[in-house]
């Protein structure tokens, strides 16, 4: 059976570029130390939008467009487009059909929005690559995430408004008869903190019946410890490792959510992942939401970290939560 693996993939950021004392200044001013926030969780920059013609939609046709140059590919060579977002610039139509009309994709592609939150990206890879490996009609397909959660973050909640950074990720998913691509995966999901960030806080029904000021379309988020799903992300982890008779150190690349550097080193050293096979970004690119995992391997790819036939390891976690992890050749 013919694998399916990724043939590439590329990104995309906005130019705009803000360091740690600009957010530190604003919460300086409203009594709020985050500097230990910021130092625990790893952050030192990220990029933002600062232009109303971009959203989480143009990144995401700017991440495919750059994937599709790269590969010398059109968009009439795609079978599936799936977009990934918790802050999807549309309900409906969906942006995966959108960005079928932007590339120009063919008449019989099949187009999907997914949003499993942060997890969203991770998710739609791998249900994807199933997808493909059940529908021999789909050869290339085109998986996008891309968040901006910036215009949804309360300016007096450190988490979503000093953590966060703007970027798109995409992919391109391809059958290959030579190569075993995609292998297995695994998800765990505990609902013990699935009122901890929710977005819209009224719901849509509410915001139909009521409408809603400028400035208040937030997320409502109430603190707790974001390290609860390492045991349960370890043990997922390990489990799929072990079922599929993968040693830990035989992971070249792991490509974690971004969310905390301590929880990629909690479930690194739990796993017994190699410390040098954790890919990092999160230091210059905020924590990307549902992208991150994603632009982590584009560092791994792009600075030859790994190479074809290397097995990479992704996990990251959505809100509620729920973790989300499979292992695949590239």
């Amino acid at each position: 059976m013919a694998g399916i693996r990724i043939k590439d993939i590329d990104i995309y950021h906005p130019s705009k570029k803000i360091g740690n004392d600009f957010f530190i200044q604003h919460f300086d001013e409203k009594g709020i130390d985050i500097r230990g926030l910021l130092a625990t969780l790893g952050r030192e920059s990220r990029y933002s939008i600062d232009s109303s013609e971009e959203n989480s939609l143009t990144m995401a046709f700017e991440a495919a467009s750059n994937v599709l140059d790269k590969t010398g590919l059109t968009g009439a060579d795609i079978d599936l487009i799936a977009y990934a977002s918790q802050t999807p610039e549309y309900i409906f139509p969906t942006n995966s059909l959108m960005i079928h009309r932007l590339i120009g994709g063919p008449s019989h592609a099949i187009c999907i929005d997914s949003n499993a939150n942060c997890a969203g990206m991770t998710a739609s890879v791998e249900q994807v690559s199933r997808q493909m490996m059940a529908n021999p009609r789909i050869r290339r397909a085109l998986v996008i995430g891309s968040d901006h959660v910036a215009p949804h973050a309360d300016k007096n909640d450190p988490v979503y408004y000093a953590n966060f950074g703007d970027a798109a990720a995409a992919l391109i998913l391809e059958r290959d008869e030579y190569s075993v691509g995609f292998i297995d995966s695994i998800y765990q999901t505990d609902t013990c903190v699935y009122g901890n960030s929710m977005f819209p806080a009224e719901g849509l029904a509410n915001l139909g019946r009521k409408g809603v000021a400028a400035g208040e379309f937030n997320v409502k988020f109430i603190p707790f410890d974001d390290s609860i799903c390492v045991d349960a992300a370890s043990e997922s982890i390990n489990t799929l490792l072990s079922n599929n008779d993968i040693a830990p150190e035989s992971i070249k690349a792991a490509c974690f959510s971004q969310l905390s550097l301590p929880n990629i080193r909690a479930v690194s050293g739990k796993t017994g992942i190699r410390d040098d096979a954790a890919v990092y970004i999160g230091d210059e690119f905020g924590y990307t939401s549902t992208s991150s995992p994603f632009v982590a391997l584009h560092r791994a790819v792009t600075t030859g970290k790994i190479e074809r036939g290397d097995k990479v390891l992704f996990w990251t976690v959505g809100a509620g939560w729920q973790n989300v992890a499979f292992v695949m050749e590239y």
